[in-house]
């Protein structure tokens, strides 16, 4: 770890993951804003290049794997401890496969760094926020959390990391209500198909496939934060295509008032 003396006067923003792809692109785009960082991530050599690339800009560097035990309890000490203006949650796997060829240690990480990690870090840097009046907390999950219906054959085997990307965003809905009114802001950012390595290192080939660019999504996430938005699609261009979904989950969910088998089910 290599801790740099942040500035009083500029707001402090932690981001996992942020050696490439999403979080090297927050981490810029903060740092022009006048954010210091706490730049989080596996590689060592590519945040040193990060920080590097930021001049004017204070980073401090952790390394640490958000899989192990830890690696997860030195973030999250550093979340609880930092007075931070926003949290990122960035950092995710894949190991996109068929369910029954998962290997369980790789279910495993799946659920510690796409559901685990986040949380933590999250619950370590929610309640100084909140005593603070102030802070964000930004989840990054994807639109494959919204996939669970989708039969299409284009699309990756994904049944874990479906699975953990809607715990994000449910996760991320339910705690923005919590802190309504705390001065704290909650977001899950669902981006689609993005020009990083996250798909090249499971060895999926996109390059004929059109990809937001990184820089873009970001760009998106923090504008949709100023709206407002809990769950930001930055390419949706049919916001309302949310809220018809959000009034279609409280439909279902009023089931939950009900009592009585429903008509389809009696008699068989």
């Amino acid at each position: 770890m290599r801790a740099m003396a942040t500035s009083s006067a500029r707001p402090l923003a932690l981001v996992t993951g942020a050696s490439s792809g999403i979080g090297a692109s927050f981490a810029k785009r903060l740092a022009r804003d006048g954010h210091d960082l706490v730049a989080v991530a596996r590689r060592r050599d590519r945040l040193e290049e990060l920080a590097a690339s930021l001049p004017g800009c204070a980073v401090e560097i952790v390394q640490a794997d958000l899989g192990t035990d830890e690696g997860l309890a030195a973030v999250c000490t550093i979340a609880a401890e930092r007075p931070l203006a926003l949290l990122v949650n960035n950092a995710g796997l894949a190991h996109y496969m068929p369910f029954v060829d998962l290997p369980a240690d790789k279910a495993q990480e799946l659920v510690r760094v796409n559901v685990l990690a986040p949380t933590m870090i999250a619950r370590a840097a929610a309640a100084p926020m909140a005593r603070r009046g102030a802070g964000a907390i930004i989840n990054v999950a994807s639109l494959l959390a919204f996939s669970g219906a989708a039969q299409m054959p284009h699309l990756p085997q994904r049944a874990v990391y479906a699975g953990t990307r809607a715990f994000v965003v449910t996760f991320s809905q339910v705690l923005a209500a919590e802190l309504a009114g705390s001065g704290v802001r909650v977001q899950a950012l669902c981006p689609g198909i993005v020009r990083t390595e996250f798909h090249t290192r499971q060895g999926i080939d996109l390059s004929a496939r059109p990809r937001a660019e990184p820089d873009d999504v970001v760009a998106g996430s923090l504008a949709g934060l100023e709206l407002g938005e809990v769950v930001c699609a930055p390419m949706l261009e049919d916001a309302g295509a949310l809220e018809r979904l959000k009034q279609a989950e409280l439909a279902v969910l009023g089931a939950a008032q009900v009592t009585e088998l429903a008509s389809r089910y009696r008699g068989r």
